[in-house]
């Protein structure tokens, strides 16, 4: 091999290193052009996390660890019904039992907690946290301040007074009886007040019988009879509206007026013939007949018997409206809103038709039948009367 040949494969052999450096450096700088972003994103991750933990460990230490972790003494609680989450924040903060009461709202909410509070008594720490503390008082496992009590329409006096003492509100039924018998204390009502000075309160059962309004209430545990007795009168004057006082007026009827009447429609049927029930009774006593309800013998008698005999319907009482005309001197239950209405709105229909009588049909499912003459409502009577006297044997009434 001359010099030439040499020098030419030398030339070769330097052109091919170059090449291959070349080639190496393009793949190298391919692949750093791949992970150089890559490694940039996971140190901003890296240095992400840290601020967030530093961020999360600071938010920790000012709003959400425990005001202190080795204080585990016992501190009582309070929540009362009706309390708003931003009362309870202040109360918990006021105590010392959160770091914030504003971050421990924001983190109710946030967690979805804010309705779900319940009132009550609660055994807390300054060692509990924001999470614990809120768990205790959406499990309501607080010693209850308050007590859910339901009064149904057409309950007497006597009735509310065996379901309190059975709800565990009051010892005993006379305490409730007495201060709806006596009840001069309750003349700031100015309904209560009519009847003391205009309703013959001395003839009537009970002065309260008719104004203790049915609906559903929260009591305090520790609420007196006379605590609940205020709560459902002042009930009474919400339900009975403006509009209603002056359609008793155009009927020239008193508020007593209304709600005795209310009353006898509430005993007497089920909601959907109240209008119908309302109208018997306003086209009897538009003729001064007297009202012959039933419903007002049992009230006096305390008998929930079906068939009444004649030594019943003979009792001597101002609420025995087969003898005395007009309405009873009271009402004989306290009725619900629409037996009031009721009262106040009777059917068209049938006072134009002038319908005076009705009776029950099958007593289990609470129809009446009714009639427009004397001679159509006692073919009634002698169809259903079997019924009346097979219920009363069904459900062992005396």
């Amino acid at each position: 091999m001359n010099r030439a040949e040499k020098k030419q494969r030398r030339n070769q052999a330097r052109e091919r290193l170059f090449r291959e450096r070349e080639y190496g450096l393009y793949w190298y700088s391919w692949l750093w052009s791949i992970i150089r972003p890559v490694l940039v994103f996971i140190c901003a991750l890296i240095l992400l996390a840290g601020v967030i933990s530093t961020g999360i460990r600071i938010a920790k230490g000012k709003w959400i660890d425990p005001v202190n972790p080795k204080d585990t003494q016992e501190i009582t609680f309070l929540v009362e019904s009706g309390d708003s989450l931003s009362r309870v924040s202040q109360n918990l903060e006021k105590q010392n039992l959160v770091r914030s009461g504003a971050f421990f709202k924001y983190y109710a909410d946030f967690s979805g907690f804010s309705q779900k509070i319940q009132a009550g008594e609660y055994t807390l720490s300054r060692s509990m946290n924001l999470s614990e503390i809120l768990d205790q008082l959406t499990m309501g496992d607080g010693i209850p301040t308050v007590q859910t009590i339901t009064v149904i329409p057409g309950w007497t006096v006597d009735d509310i007074a065996d379901y309190l003492v059975k709800q565990g509100l009051i010892e005993r039924s006379e305490e409730w009886t007495e201060l709806c018998k006596h009840s001069d204390r309750y003349a700031a009502y100015y309904y209560i007040s009519d009847v003391l000075t205009q309703g013959y309160p001395a003839q009537r059962k009970y002065v309260l019988e008719g104004y203790l309004a049915p609906d559903t209430y929260e009591v305090y545990v520790t609420a007196t009879a006379d605590d609940i007795i205020k709560k459902l009168l002042s009930q009474t004057e919400t339900v009975f509206t403006q509009s209603m006082r002056e359609r008793a007026e155009q009927l020239n009827m008193t508020m007593d007026d209304v709600i005795t009447l209310a009353s006898m429609i509430e005993k007497e049927a089920k909601t959907k013939d109240f209008a119908k029930v309302s109208a018997v009774f306003h086209n009897r006593l538009k003729k001064g007949m007297t009202l012959g309800s039933d419903v007002t013998i049992k009230y006096v008698l305390g008998t929930k018997r079906m068939v009444l005999n004649q030594g019943d319907l003979s009792v001597s009482s101002p609420y025995n409206t087969y003898q005395n005309k007009g309405l009873p001197v009271g009402p004989i239950c306290n009725p619900s809103k629409a037996a009031m209405e009721a009262a106040l709105y009777p059917d068209e229909q049938f006072l134009q038709e002038q319908v005076l009588y009705f009776c029950s049909t099958n007593p289990d499912s609470g129809d009446l039948h009714f009639s427009k003459t004397l001679k159509e409502h006692e073919q009634a009577v002698a169809v259903y009367s079997p019924l009346w006297a097979a219920f009363d044997a069904k459900e062992g009434h005396q």
